[in-house]
């Protein structure tokens, strides 16, 4: 492969990454009509389209698909490989690009920056806040954040948090015109706020678990929304039932603000992980966070270490149930 060449896929696999020719001409320091040549260049020397455009979005053809599949993890081995080099009797040093949730960027890795960063100078985090799952080796990401239940089984993972648990709450003064949920059945007769699912936009079905007994109930409501700073705000106000995470609606219900129902019925499951593709060589800024976070103390004090002020969004298509199975979680078999 000529040098021209080898700069044109990367110049293709930046503009699929970043979604844009402006951000991928900015990231590659070239402006945005010289990476457009050079993708025109590229797509006629192969004979086939590689991205579609319109005036407000890229994404890559059926063929600019299929190439990226086989680029992606060339592209990210190479750079592990200049970074393994560089990092030879010396600290390990350069660009980390971690791909996470909102909420766990929040929860999870924030209170991890400071000490970090401290102990690593030479390493710059560059952390994507999505709350859509992303596919990390096509997009050439270090790692991931998410849950547990959502992982991949060829992924290492590394615990990041405890356990999670979901609450449901309602506003006193809606508990007292409605009346007070026995069952999750008795949702069915209250006035829910839905919540949509990032990833495709259907609506969540909300998860219950009594000992043995789990169900989902598809509620109704006269609200639907997308993030759940809103579906709070809602349920404050007396809209109806909000089905969140513990640690979102646990400072409105200490102050008052909020009331959970159901609670015999919360389940909780696994927390946030740190994820990565198992490879032979592990670029040294990734192990020396892998090695950080392995000793940052229990995962239960890092899940209420940083309790956001705001609600931060919604689990990011995160906590949806999945078969049974099981992922390499850093040396140990972890079942669902």
């Amino acid at each position: 492969m000529r040098g021209r060449e080898f700069a044109d896929l990367t110049a293709f696999a930046a503009i699929v990454e970043h979604g844009s020719f402006a951000r991928a001409a900015a990231h590659l320091r070239v402006s945005p009509s010289a990476l457009s040549q050079t993708i025109r260049g590229l797509e006629e020397r192969l004979g086939v389209r590689l991205l579609n455009r319109t005036t407000r979005s890229v994404a890559p053809s059926e063929a600019g698909a299929r190439l990226l599949s086989r680029l992606a993890p060339a592209l990210t081995e190479l750079d592990a490989a200049v970074a393994d080099v560089k990092a030879v009797g010396d600290r390990p040093a350069g660009v980390l690009r971690i791909n996470t949730a909102r909420v766990a960027a929040l929860w999870a890795l924030a209170p991890l920056f400071g000490r970090f960063l401290e102990a690593h100078p030479d390493i710059v985090l560059d952390v994507v806040v999505e709350d859509a799952i992303a596919d990390i080796v096509a997009r050439r990401f270090d790692a991931g954040v998410r849950l547990g239940e959502r992982l991949e089984k060829d992924m290492v993972a590394v615990r990041l948090s405890g356990d999670l648990t979901m609450m449901a709450v309602a506003s006193p003064g809606y508990l007292a015109r409605h009346g007070v949920p026995a069952t999750p059945r008795d949702l069915h007769r209250h006035r829910c706020i839905n919540t949509r699912w990032p990833t495709d936009g259907s609506l969540y079905r909300w998860e219950f678990e009594k000992g043995k007994q789990s169900l989902e109930v598809a509620v109704d409501g006269p609200l639907i929304v997308n993030d759940v700073d809103l579906a709070l705000r809602a349920a404050v106000d007396g809209v109806g039932i909000a089905y969140v995470f513990d640690e979102q609606a646990r400072p409105l219900v200490e102050a008052g603000k909020l009331v959970q129902v159901l609670s015999s019925w919360s389940p909780s499951f696994p927390g946030f992980y740190l994820y990565y593709p198992s490879r032979r060589q592990t670029p040294p800024a990734l192990r020396a966070f892998v090695d950080f976070v392995r000793g940052a103390g229990p995962p239960e004090a890092r899940a209420r270490r940083a309790r956001p002020a705001v609600s931060p969004g919604l689990h990011g298509g995160d906590a949806r149930r999945v078969p049974p199975g099981g992922v390499y979680i850093d040396d140990i078999s972890f079942t669902r």
